[in-house]
């Protein structure tokens, strides 16, 4: 492969977009190994940490588009991994709740993210990789703000 020009290479901006797309490609393998994708995996982690919500409140807390959320719902409830029911306080809106199938499966995905975050940061050491979460963290956080 043909090498890439320094004045490139040597941005941030490049180095994270070029990550991304390994971390992209390493964790949507792990995912389908699990026959999961990453819309369950997001649902799944925020019903396990906050409890039961709406439809609406899973797309805002994910960052996942209203169809993107109904479809992953869908498809967690085929499989019993969540469970909705009518909201008792407003009919047209339902409720979705983690099963233990569900936290079952969400810890299997929590397995395979692991592996995908192990090859992906490899090289680094824990206390490497400690730093790196903590400044991609940060940097998140400022960009959210404003």
């Amino acid at each position: 492969m043909d090498e890439a020009p320094a004045r490139m290479t040597a941005k941030p901006s490049w180095l994270l977009t070029q990550l991304a797309v390994h971390a992209h490609r390493l964790a949507s393998a792990g995912f389908a190994a699990a026959d999961a994708r990453g819309y369950h995996f997001r649902i799944l982690s925020a019903l396990a940490e906050f409890g039961p919500a709406s439809q609406a409140g899973l797309g805002r807390r994910c960052s996942m588009d209203r169809s993107d959320v109904v479809a992953a719902i869908n498809e967690l409830a085929e499989r019993a991994f969540v469970e909705r029911t009518p909201d008792p306080d407003d009919r047209r809106r339902n409720i979705v709740r983690l099963t233990k199938a569900g936290d079952r499966q969400l810890r299997r995905l929590d397995q395979a993210l692991e592996q995908a975050q192990d090859e992906l940061l490899g090289p680094l050491t824990a206390e490497d990789r400690q730093v790196l979460t903590g400044l991609l963290t940060r940097l998140l956080h400022h960009h959210q703000r404003g």
